[in-house]
């Protein structure tokens, strides 16, 4: 997984193309999360943050991995940005409530 997700952070977009519907550096953080390891997830996270920045599934990823790793101000900052990013939307799903209920604490 972790050839993958390094091969296709080198791997150039072109611009006139669709990203990735699921970049493997977020599948690589959300195996460390399932096999709770949340620091290491944080870390791949982040990583896909830094490649593709303000991803939903990569924001929420970091913060919840942050929440699971006890650090709770990058989880404060990344649940924060989700909802930033979510602001005009009407939206129920999950991670949306877990990032209010973590940032209501």
């Amino acid at each position: 997984m972790r050839s993958a997700a390094e091969l296709e952070d080198t791997t150039e977009k072109n611009p006139v193309t669709p990203g990735a519907v699921l970049p493997a550096r977020d599948l690589l953080g959300d195996l460390f999360l399932e096999l709770d390891q949340p620091a290491r997830a944080l870390s791949e996270f982040e990583t896909a943050l830094r490649n593709l920045p303000k991803r939903f599934n990569a924001t929420y990823g970091a913060a919840r991995a942050a929440e699971l790793s006890g650090d709770r101000k990058k989880a404060k900052e990344r649940y924060t940005e989700l909802i930033e990013l979510c602001a005009d939307a009407d939206s129920a799903r999950l991670e949306l409530q877990n990032a209010r209920a973590f940032l209501q604490r």
